[in-house]
């Protein structure tokens, strides 16, 4: 199928070094702000970009969860595929697509795990049946069928059938620490702005990059 006639025009907005806040993460605050006033659907979803020990890449959509300075946060079965490469190259890329407003930002950076009690604050902010399916799904693993997982939503409904859910020792928390931002905003003729802010000694360096 030769799609190469589907293209865009991106002309709503431009982006200028003068536009820039000096701290990426008050520019990425600023974009995310405007990508909620947008009613973006699922305005926290970012691709998250990882590796094995062999340098073989992945790429899937999670939900970024918590953002500060410290880094962003997404949460995971720790037994799950992302999870192993993880174990083996701990770093990532993430990619947050705001195509409406025809807007990018990718952030790459080292991961670590955070606390289980960071990780237990938002565990038990997710609605029950959240909680109840992150004890059951062994993440990325072959299953028989649908019919398993019922049959182990079941189980584990009588098992936790009152009182609170607590958090598997198998699902938690990750945080990327960001030592690369680049915001993109696409332009006419598709000659886009694009701003990187690289992490060094001295604070963040914000240059202007070639379309």
């Amino acid at each position: 199928m030769d799609i190469s006639d589907i293209r865009t025009e991106y002309i709503k907005y431009g982006l200028q070094r003068a536009d820039l806040e000096v701290n990426p993460l008050a520019q990425f605050t600023t974009w995310f702000k405007q990508a909620q006033v947008a009613k973006l659907p699922e305005v926290n979803a970012m691709s998250l970009a990882t590796a094995d020990g062999q340098g073989r890449p992945d790429v899937r959509t999670v939900l970024l969860k918590i953002f500060d300075e410290r880094g962003f946060v997404f949460f995971t079965n720790y037994k799950s595929a992302k999870a192993e490469q993880l174990h083996q190259n701990p770093q990532a890329a993430l990619l947050f697509p705001w195509l409406a407003l025809e807007r990018q930002v990718r952030i790459t950076g080292a991961v670590e795990k955070i606390s289980a009690a960071e990780s237990l604050k938002y565990f038990s902010s997710r609605p029950r049946g959240s909680q109840l399916g992150a004890w059951i799904s062994e993440q990325s693993h072959p299953i028989k069928n649908r019919e398993k997982l019922s049959q182990l939503l079941h189980s584990i409904k009588e098992r936790f059938k009152s009182g609170d859910i607590p958090l598997p020792s198998h699902w938690g928390g990750y945080r990327v620490i960001p030592d690369h931002y680049e915001f993109w905003q696409g332009r006419a003729s598709r000659l886009h702005d694009r701003f990187s802010y690289c992490k060094t000694e001295q604070g963040w360096h914000i240059e202007r990059l070639a379309p």
